[in-house]
């Protein structure tokens, strides 16, 4: 009978020790490898920077474009010329363009 009360004490005062240790465990591991944990924050992270990355090469060319845009609309001569000049395989006046057959 005392044996009995003593176990029954012990496990009566380990129940809320376990539960709070098993719910600190399980907040932890989510914390840490759950689906918006730490691990996935770093994964995040440098995804984060290759799209960045990405975004600026990207800006860049549109700058690049716009710039293009903006003097062929105002009539420049010099891109007008390399416009030309692309479109009709770099001929001059007077040039003859004989197309080839790939």
């Amino acid at each position: 009978m005392v044996m009995r009360r003593s176990v029954a004490r012990v496990v009566g005062a380990l129940i809320v020790p376990s539960i709070c240790a098993a719910a600190v465990a399980y907040f932890g591991y989510f914390t840490i490898w759950g689906e918006r944990g730490l691990m996935a924050l770093a994964s995040a992270r440098a995804q984060l920077a290759t799209e960045q990355q990405q975004l600026d090469t990207l800006q860049t060319a549109r700058d690049k474009l716009q710039r293009r845009i903006a003097l062929l609309r105002a009539g420049d001569p010099d891109i007008l010329q390399e416009v030309r000049r692309k479109q009709l395989l770099g001929a001059e006046n007077g040039e003859v363009l004989v197309p080839r057959k790939p």
